[in-house]
């Protein structure tokens, strides 16, 4: 087997990319009652994105019109309030980030192997943003606190990580996350803990 190198990490916003979603998701269960009637959970285990498959936008949205809150997009503040929660984990994990794109409604990251594994990688990633946008006071969903003082989350439950075994992979990676913004009409990223491959 060949050694894992780095890892493609995504996640995406609070109603983004819902988990019976027609062209395949990464979640292996439907827990909210209010998305249970359009379907059993559609995981898929494709390493590249599955974006462009077809599907009925009426459905979609149908389901999240019944989302319990609106479905998240983050604004420019908000995205660099994340970027800033990502570079101080990383700096605390010892992480090396090669690529970075915080899109309005997902985030993408290639990073070099670590000790940890990438799943808890990108648990400990989505608390730092969400700390940090909390602590900036840009917190998506604020105005949807509990009784309790409690605010949603603005990420979806889970993510999907892909392993990266040799350069090849590695530099398409990387192009891809940073093509990813100028390719949605954004401008390109350039985030300060990003460290340039091979460097």
């Amino acid at each position: 087997m060949k050694p894992i190198v780095g890892y493609h990490i995504i996640w995406s916003t609070y109603g983004f990319w819902l988990p019976n979603d027609e062209r395949g998701s990464w979640s292996t269960g439907v827990w909210a009652k209010h998305l249970k009637r359009f379907g059993p959970a559609t995981k898929t285990n494709a390493r590249h994105s599955v974006a462009r498959r077809p599907f009925d936008p009426q459905r979609r949205d149908a389901m999240k019109a019944s989302l319990k809150f609106p479905p998240v997009r983050l604004t420019g503040v908000q995205a660099r309030a994340a970027a800033n929660g990502m570079a101080n984990e990383a700096a605390a994990l010892g992480l090396v980030v090669h690529a970075c794109a915080v899109m309005p409604d997902h985030v993408h990251l290639v990073t070099r192997s670590h000790r940890l594994p990438a799943d808890e990688l990108a648990t400990r990633l989505k608390s730092a943003t969400t700390r940090r946008m909390t602590q900036e006071h840009v917190r998506p969903l604020a105005q949807f606190r509990d009784r309790h003082g409690r605010v949603p989350t603005p990420w979806a439950v889970g993510g999907w990580e892909v392993f990266l075994h040799d350069e090849t992979e590695m530099c398409g990676r990387i192009r891809y996350v940073e093509s990813n913004p100028e390719k949605s009409g954004l401008r390109p990223q350039r985030w300060r803990f990003v460290v340039p491959y091979g460097s």
